[in-house]
């Protein structure tokens, strides 16, 4: 069912994340990806543009986290003017990491939005968890050769969410309803 794979919300750019939407969809926390979705994957540090939106993020009143398949020293880094709870070599689109995050920030998964670049790993992680998932267009073509490959098949799932009718809606929140219950009874 290619349905698991659809976000429940496409933008060009974390800032075009409307927070008034987030409240509308119960949303109180945030996780958040960093590579192509924070800053390009050669920044080492978070920009003056990622920092800002965060801040206003958490202005807004909502929690945040990165989560993030990096390496323990990339995302420390990274992390250094943010100084938010970061979690590194996560495995997405596994959940272990992602429900990390969502006890931290104390709130429930569909009361979280999970927002990345990669429709496989950040869309489908937060998915399975019934989060709202929101997939940010990647900031720079300059990929590793592995992430390359994975954006063929994502076009092919990008053409079947624009033909996406009502019976598939239904069919994608029924998915993500009893994906999350099937993973937190694991958890038990």
């Amino acid at each position: 069912m290619i349905e698991r794979f659809f976000p429940d919300l496409i933008v060009d750019r974390v800032q075009d994340i409307d927070t008034d939407m987030l409240r509308v969809n119960s949303v109180k926390g945030l996780i958040l990806d960093i590579d192509n979705t924070l800053v390009p994957q050669h920044m080492k540090e978070a920009d003056k543009n990622a920092v800002k939106w965060v801040e206003h993020i958490k202005q807004c009143g909502f929690k945040v986290c990165i989560v993030s398949n990096a390496s323990r020293k990339r995302v420390v880094r990274f992390n250094e003017k943010l100084k938010v709870y970061a979690v590194h070599r996560a495995s997405k689109p596994g959940t272990k990491a992602l429900l990390k995050a969502v006890r931290h920030m104390g709130i429930k998964p569909e009361e979280t939005a999970m927002v990345g670049d990669q429709i496989f790993t950040d869309v489908y992680g937060g998915n399975r968890l019934n989060m709202f998932t929101i997939l940010v267009k990647p900031i720079d073509r300059r990929e590793f050769f592995f992430v390359k490959l994975k954006r063929l098949p994502e076009k092919l799932v990008h053409r079947r969410l624009q033909n996406m009718k009502d019976d598939h809606v239904r069919k994608r929140l029924e998915w993500k309803k009893k994906s999350v219950e099937k993973i937190l009874k694991k958890q038990k």
